[in-house]
């Protein structure tokens, strides 16, 4: 469960002119939407040509991208790469116009110490071991609810010589972890298709800064409107959102950042599981020899859960950093005040950590992967995504197992950001 702090659009990234004391780059993708489709080749040759590459977002700053696995792992401990949103904006705005980094929203994955740590402080013990394990029932029944109305819908839809379809994405994949994040937070389900919408503009952009600030204004007051209905209550409910708002109380939290921590739960809450579900199927479809080896003992789930996040990373570069001083990668010195992408997707495919990288091998047993980033923004939520994504795998697997693809897969449309990896839709037709 992660979300990215808006970043510059890399769509089209154009490469910087280099002398010869410069890191190496490799050739942009000539055509976005095959890289979005498969980035992987572009940065497998980035990995393989230098530690580092430079690029130019579309609104033209630079950007230095970290592709290999130690490099992006020692990055991610490293304090020199900070995150602060307001410093990030400053940079940019000395460089570039119109870049927009999201300084609207603050929430952890936008602060530093000491923000970073009072922020994180009030909200980790909802995601300990023995809260994520609790909230187990609760997944196993929203999955189970989603699975009987997937089933009832192929009923109506089914003839003799017509077999139904659904999108995995729209008709489970999205509503699994947007409900289970309601009920953590005690918020409307039914208000669930508001939250997609405001997490793609906030997540993607798509160089529009007015659908954004647009986006973050109504959530705010939405978010702040249910806060003090809740602080009016009596009794008030036992979920996360009461706990931000006696925190407020306590003078620990400010309404800006109520708003920030909630909009980090709504989106990160469910962009990381929904594209993992989708990546996830559409690996099994693609190789039918390791869902037979899955189906034949689902207990191995938790196992294949953690290959397929190092597989098909759903985070595909982690969230925007920037150097508070010279930092050297791999022989390459990254000078102060530069912006940097860490590759958690290039990092999971490095032939220098795992054996065979481009394999999806589900009894790999080997959990080193970067999916969920590290250090102290290792993304909060970690243990509640993989229980939403072995509870609605195992369950999906177990009612359709024979369920197939039900378009070319070139036909597939990815999300148009270089920072998510996911599907917009898989259709799938239902088979038992």
């Amino acid at each position: 469960m992660t979300t990215a702090t808006a970043a510059p659009r890399t769509n089209s990234p154009r490469p910087e002119n280099h002398r010869p004391d410069k890191p190496q780059t490799t050739e942009p993708p000539q055509n976005p939407p095959t890289f979005l489709s498969d980035p992987y080749p572009t940065l497998a040759r980035m990995r393989q040509s230098a530690p580092v590459s430079v690029l130019h977002s579309d609104g033209g700053l630079r950007l230095w991208i970290i592709p290999r696995y130690a490099d992006v792992r020692a990055a991610l401990f490293d304090p020199r790469f900070a995150q602060d949103v307001r410093r990030a904006q400053a940079l940019a705005d000395s460089r570039v116009e119109g870049v927009n980094l999201g300084t609207e929203i603050t929430h952890m994955l936008s602060s530093d110490p000491p923000d970073h740590t009072r922020l994180r402080r009030v909200v980790q013990a909802a995601f300990s071991r023995k809260r994520v394990e609790a909230m187990r029932p609760m997944v196993e029944r929203i999955t189970l609810e989603l699975l009987d109305g997937l089933d009832a819908a192929a009923a109506r839809h089914t003839t003799p010589t017509t077999t139904a379809t659904v999108d995995l994405v729209r008709d489970f994949a999205f509503p699994l972890p947007i409900l289970v994040v309601c009920e953590l937070l005690g918020f409307p389900p039914e208000d669930r298709d508001l939250y997609r919408t405001w997490s793609t503009a906030i997540v993607t952009q798509e160089g529009d800064h007015a659908a954004f600030r647009r986006a973050v204004q109504e959530m705010g007051s939405y978010v702040l409107a249910i806060a003090d209905r809740r602080l009016r209550r009596n009794d008030r409910p036992a979920d996360l959102l009461t706990e931000l708002v006696a925190a407020r109380e306590r003078g620990e939290l400010t309404d800006d950042e109520i708003v920030g921590m909630v909009a980090l739960l709504l989106i990160g809450g469910h962009e990381t599981t929904v594209n993992l579900l989708g990546t996830s199927c559409l690996a099994l479809l693609r190789d039918p020899g390791q869902a037979a080896w899955l189906r034949a003992d689902l207990t191995r789930m938790p196992g294949a859960v953690e290959e397929f996040l190092r597989y098909d990373s759903p985070i595909c570069m982690a969230t925007t950093r920037f150097t508070t001083e010279p930092v050297d990668v791999g022989g390459v010195e990254i000078p102060q005040d530069e912006f940097v992408l860490l590759s958690l997707g290039a990092a999971n495919r490095d032939p220098a950590r795992f054996q065979d990288p481009d394999r999806l091998a589900l009894d790999r047993r080997d959990a080193g992967h970067l999916a969920f980033g590290g250090g102290i923004h290792r993304c909060l939520g970690a243990l509640l995504g993989k229980l939403e994504t072995e509870i609605a795998l195992t369950a999906l697997l177990t009612r359709f197992p024979g369920m197939t693809l039900a378009c070319q897969e070139s036909d597939l449309r990815w999300r148009n950001t270089m920072m998510l990896r996911g599907l917009e839709a898989l259709p799938l037709t239902l088979r038992r």
